[in-house]
């Protein structure tokens, strides 16, 4: 099996920088998943990364993350054993060796957590993910769209608590994992979407895991011959900036096991005079500019500062904070009919349809 890149503790910080851009504020803090990752493959030796072509059709993928609002994950952080615990069992639940890891999504600690149990098992991790980017509820993935199930599931907290879950289908598993989650103190560590070789092929955001490493370098490369680390960032990822401002407000509650809220920014420079409202439920959903909709889901939203370009998560939004909102375009399997039902503006409440951002302009 070729690999496409080995990578050694000091190569995370690329990583999770690269993930948290992604993440779109959410995904949880990528400090804590860095510094378990890089404990992880320090203790077992550091994680081969394949290219989905590179698993036969009969292997078996699974992916792994951690489930629960962002601000919970900050205060309560896993004890190190949760995730192989739930691995593990989910192989045994499966009554076969599992072949190869897999990120749920790009962002905060999922996309760096995967790498703890690829170091732990000593097994690939499958160079993509589900979502191209971060969402806060667990059907919104490709592999929904691909007729994927999300069970068998296993979750495991920190106090030894593991849960099987076996589900009519993907949106009551999110149901049913959410209730669970906040009972085991608002986060949990799950192991779920097994899947062949094959169907991996078709559903997987393919090249994520090589992207936030490429992410995460040409920030540290900007700032090394003093250029502008923000637009550094655009032009790798076709991305626009839509707003610079200062945060004014901040409205963040954890409802319902996830972070909810609003916050709203005074423009500064070029865009002094104008305001800016981000809502979020986890990760960034919809953009105002002026009282007008400006980006939805599932399109990208993230904020990054204006002088390193290191990505802002919604955990950790605080008043007075100089930000830049950058635009970045989905993945286009977003833009389909079924990607729209499962992620679009109408799904999360909003009273109004999805129209992809002009990036062109």
């Amino acid at each position: 099996m070729k690999t496409l890149r080995t990578v050694y503790a000091e190569d995370m910080d690329d990583i999770a920088v690269g993930g948290a851009i992604l993440g779109t504020g959410g995904g949880g803090d990528p400090y804590v998943g860095k510094l378990m990752a890089q404990q992880a493959i320090r203790k077992h030796g550091p994680v081969k990364i394949i290219d989905v072509g590179e698993l036969s059709d009969d292997a078996l993928v699974v992916p792994v993350c951690m489930m629960g609002a962002p601000t919970v994950m900050t205060e309560k952080l896993p004890q190190g054993n949760e995730l192989m615990n739930a691995f593990r069992q989910l192989e045994q639940r499966m009554g076969r060796k599992i072949d190869a890891v897999l990120c749920i999504e790009a962002g905060g600690i999922n996309s760096t957590i995967p790498f703890v149990v690829a170091a732990a098992s000593g097994l690939p991790l499958v160079d993509g993910d589900g979502m191209g980017r971060a969402y806060p509820e667990l059907q919104m993935v490709t592999f929904t769209m691909h007729g994927v199930s999300s069970t068998p599931m296993v979750l495991c907290d920190d106090k030894g608590n593991s849960i099987v879950l076996e589900t009519v289908s993907n949106a009551w598993t999110e149901r049913l994992a959410r209730a669970a989650t906040i009972e085991m103190g608002g986060s949990a560590l799950l192991a779920f979407y097994p899947m062949s070789g094959a169907v991996a092929k078709r559903a997987v955001v393919r090249g994520t895991v090589t992207l936030c490493a490429n992410l995460g370098l040409t920030l540290r490369d900007a700032r090394a011959v003093h250029e502008d680390p923000v637009a550094a960032v655009v032009d790798m990822l076709g991305a626009k900036i839509v707003f610079h401002g200062r945060l004014k407000d901040i409205d963040r509650r954890t409802v319902g096991g996830f972070a909810r809220g609003t916050a709203r920014f005074d423009g500064l420079e070029d865009w002094r005079g104008h305001t800016f409202k981000l809502d979020f439920q986890n990760e960034f959903l919809m953009a105002e500019r002026d009282g007008e909709v400006l980006v939805t889901t599932p399109d990208l939203i993230t904020l990054v500062e204006p002088d390193s370009g290191n990505p802002v998560t919604t955990d950790s939004l605080k008043y007075g904070l100089r930000l830049v909102a950058l635009a970045i375009p989905c993945n286009p399997q977003w833009r389909t009919p079924e990607g729209i039902a499962l992620v679009g503006p109408r799904y999360f409440g909003y009273d109004r349809d999805y129209k992809p951002f002009n990036f062109a302009s």
